[in-house]
């Protein structure tokens, strides 16, 4: 009888290292307690004819959230510096984040309507690197309105360039809106493609591994 010839094991390499991997998950952590703080903040003085469920917040009192959103802040602030300052010399941004084009945009855009984009762990299509990219200057401006909303007074330039405080505080509202979209499409993908969640734990995956 003869022998199938075996298939070769697949090469399992680093796709995200260390770095990357606990600024993610920091960032995560820090992230809900700001909009859950946030919310709560909101809550106190809406700026739109709606609430936001006792559930979806924390803090307890107005006082305590805002004790929790400055908290998670610096938390997020430290930990958005150091993933910068990776990024820059470790030229992870260049390498993940670009080349980033319109005519790649719509291409793969197509493509994932349609469930036929290939997916390959560490790899960023120019979808998620339209995304990524959204997201770090939305949360560049999330931050910028913060300290406008926070310090009026002593940053009062830096309000005046968002037309004012009230304006400030609808900008910090959209901006976070934003991350919270980026944050249910990411998540999103997590459930239609399970495979990219345990490298984001492990740092390693499967070489060559695609999933539509």
């Amino acid at each position: 009888m003869r022998k199938l010839p075996s298939s070769k094991p697949a090469r399992r390499a680093v796709v995200h290292p260390l770095a990357v991997r606990v600024a993610h998950w920091i960032n995560a952590f820090a992230m809900t307690c700001m909009v859950m703080s946030g919310w709560a903040i909101y809550n106190a003085s809406p700026l739109f004819p709606f609430k936001f469920p006792a559930w979806a917040t924390v803090g307890g009192w107005l006082g305590g959230s805002i004790a929790w959103h400055f908290a998670a802040m610096w938390l997020l602030c430290a930990n958005a510096l150091l993933y910068l300052a990776y990024g820059i010399a470790t030229r992870h941004f260049r390498r993940h984040f670009l080349p980033l084009s319109a005519r790649g945009v719509l291409r793969d855009a197509s493509l994932a309507i349609r469930l036929r984009l290939p997916h390959r762990p560490g790899s960023y299509n120019a979808v998620q690197r339209l995304m990524y990219v959204a997201v770090l200057l939305l949360g560049v401006l999330v931050v910028a309105s913060g300290l406008a909303i926070w310090k009026p007074g002593q940053l009062d330039w830096l309000a005046a360039l968002f037309g004012g405080f009230d304006m400030a505080r609808h900008v910090h509202f959209v901006a976070m809106a934003g991350i919270v979209g980026f944050v249910v499409v990411h998540l999103a993908l997590v459930i239609l493609v399970p495979s990219t969640l345990l490298p984001m734990l492990t740092g390693r995956a499967n070489q060559g591994d695609a999933k539509a």
